[in-house]
């Protein structure tokens, strides 16, 4: 008869030793574990304190950020008020003067967003009582056309549907521009409402004044 190969011992292979390393992890983290629940209980209320100041600390930086942010705003609207400075700027500042100004006034959201194509639209706004505005900024020394309200009109139907239409400009409205906006209840500031604007008075109390064509 043939004889009997004797049986190899298995060895523990990969598996068998991750368990085997596991284990031993386990056991080792076990005192480390206990330390540290120790030391959170012993020093709790000095790691209370400590979480408390740096909140403290991160609310302080952000209110002084605020702060700084609100006397920059109020600085520009200062130095931009008069209609004699307004008449100098370029287009892109006078639309970044009406976005500060809708800020002024507890409008959130506020962004500068004209460009080519845009319909018109140069900011983009959300009224205090949550009413989305699109605003489009004309900084001209000519009075403003039926044409181009007819324009700003398209682009509040179409892309920006939903949105409180406001135009604004430095210069007037053509008596058939006011009644093109009117008919459809398009908020307009000329140049007069636009330097009470500047000077403080709160849009709101400006729209819901009476406005005739010229």
């Amino acid at each position: 008869m043939a004889r009997r190969r004797p049986a190899r011992r298995r060895g523990r292979g990969p598996r068998g030793e991750r368990i085997m390393w596991a284990a031993a992890g386990l056991v080792a983290a076990v005192p480390l574990l206990s330390a540290a629940v120790k030391f959170v209980q012993a020093s709790w209320p000095w790691l209370l304190v400590a979480t408390l100041a740096a909140g403290l600390v991160v609310l302080g930086v952000a209110l002084l950020a605020v702060r700084s942010a609100r006397r920059h705003r109020d600085h520009f609207l200062r130095a931009n008020a008069r209609l004699e400075t307004i008449d100098r700027m370029t287009g892109e500042r006078f639309e970044h003067l009406v976005a500060e100004l809708l800020r002024r006034d507890g409008f959130r959201k506020v962004r500068v967003v004209g460009k080519a194509g845009d319909g018109g639209v140069d900011v983009l706004a959300v009224a205090p009582d949550g009413v989305p505005f699109a605003v489009q900024c004309k900084r001209w020394s000519g009075n403003v056309g039926a044409p181009h309200v007819r324009e700003f009109l398209g682009a509040l139907a179409h892309t920006y549907a939903g949105h409180t239409g406001l135009l604004v400009t430095s210069s007037g409205f053509t008596p058939p521009a006011w009644r093109e906006g009117q008919a459809a209840s398009l908020a307009m500031i000329d140049r007069g409402v636009l330097a009470e604007w500047a000077l403080g008075t709160p849009l709101p109390t400006l729209l819901i004044q009476p406005r005739l064509a010229a």
